[in-house]
This record gives structure tokens, C-alpha cells and sequence, in this order.
């Protein structure tokens, strides 16, 4: 994935945020020199992930493929006591966040608005294959049973609750998407199965210099 893209797809993330009237701290724009600047103060920052986040998932194909979010919040078990996090995600248009679940990760996603966020769910076996059982769920508190892999719609507002060895996959259609996330800690370096062998993290070609850092790049 190329530098240029991710500085791209940050402007476009704030610019969308900021027509949604959803605020991040201060320092999500904070550039890589500014950073350079802060240390021991911003240890959470660095220790728990906080901050931006674009992915290809090593597809190279980020138009179709991929997904830009802000950390806003995690806690991470070896260093303190907080046991939730909280994401933003901007969710482009015909953009697919590829299938996976979690193993451990229990969390809500919600449309904050713009377009629907449009999804497809299977359950895992107990070797992490995908069934064809019916799926049942939580949307604002209701339980809802649908089809493995029939595509679900939540309109702006709405918001689903994934149990652990849901597989699930998602996308913005009618416009881009604000969608919030709310879980238990969060760990991309070890709780995510993906449905076929992909990165987290992206292979970045340096192409024109960082106008921001990403979660994974901190080195204070």
C-alpha cells in the first residue's frame, strides 16, 4: 500500500468526521514531527494502539478492499485496568472489510450515519470453518435470527452485538459510513481469524513522506 494512499484516506476520514459533527482528539492530527516531540505522557497512546489505523490487509487493492479507523480508546491487560474500546471506522462506499472473527472480542457495531452499513455473517465451527446455521444476534437489544451470508442492513442508528466466532464481513452502500465500534480490549496483533491468510498491517511503500502516524508506527 502506498503512503500516498493512507495520507489520502486520513484527509478524506477527517473530512467526512467533520461533516458528521464527530469530534477526535486533538492529537489525531498531530503530524510525525509533532510526535517526535512527546514521550513518556503519550505512553497509552503507544502501548494500546490509540490512533489511526489503514489496512489493505496485504490484498493491494485498498478501492475495494480495506478500511480506515481511529482508535479512540483500548485498554490493554498487561499494563492497565480498563477492559473496553472504542473506534471510529469510516466504511467507503463498495469498500469490503474481508470476512474474519474474533476469539475473544465481544462488540457492538453501529451506524453513525451516512449510508447503510451492509454486512454477511456465518457462524464458525469449532475448527473455525464456516457453517451454513442460522445466525442470531442482537440489533439495539432485539434478537434477530438471519441466513448465513444473507446480507443484513443497518440504517443509521441501528447498531448489531457480535459474539466471538461470528465471521462477519462488511461495507458501505447508498454512501460512505460513520460506523462506531464498542468492544472488549482490543488486539489486532493477536484476535483476529481471518477467513483466508491476510496481514493486519499493510507492506507501506514510501512514495511521498507521512502526514500522520499510524497505531503501529509509534517510536517515542
Amino acid at each position: 500500500m502506498k503512503r500516498s494512499e493512507i495520507n489520502q484516506s486520513i484527509r478524506e476520514a477527517l473530512d467526512f468526521l467533520a461533516e458528521h459533527r464527530f469530534l477526535l482528539p486533538e492529537w489525531a492530527t498531530w503530524t510525525p514531527r509533532m510526535w517526535g516531540t512527546h514521550g513518556e505522557t503519550c505512553r497509552e497512546i503507544r502501548d494500546n494502539a490509540l490512533g489511526w489505523d489503514v489496512t489493505d490487509f496485504g490484498k493491494r487493492n485498498f478501492a475495494q478492499e480495506g478500511l480506515t479507523l481511529f482508535t479512540i480508546r483500548n485498554g490493554n491487560p498487561a499494563r492497565d485496568r480498563k477492559t473496553y474500546c472504542e473506534k471510529i471506522m469510516f466504511v467507503r462506499e463498495g469498500q469490503t472489510t474481508p470476512i474474519h472473527f474474533h476469539w475473544h472480542k465481544m462488540e457492538d457495531i453501529i451506524n453513525r450515519g451516512g449510508g447503510d452499513l451492509c454486512m454477511k455473517l456465518w457462524r464458525a465451527d469449532d475448527k473455525e470453518g464456516m457453517t451454513d446455521a442460522p445466525c442470531s444476534f442482537q440489533i439495539d437489544g432485539i434478537t434477530t435470527t438471519v441466513r448465513a451470508g444473507e446480507v443484513l442492513r443497518l440504517r443509521p442508528g441501528q447498531s448489531i452485538t457480535f459474539e466471538p466466532y461470528m465471521y462477519h464481513t462488511f461495507w458501505a452502500e447508498g454512501g460512505h459510513c460513520m460506523a462506531g465500534e464498542v468492544s472488549t480490549v482490543n488486539d489486532d496483533t493477536a484476535d483476529n481469524r481471518f477467513y483466508e491468510p491476510l496481514g493486519r498491517y499493510p507492506q507501506i511503500e514510501e512514495d511521498e513522506p507521512a502526514e500522520f502516524t499510524l497505531c503501529n508506527e509509534y517510536t517515542f
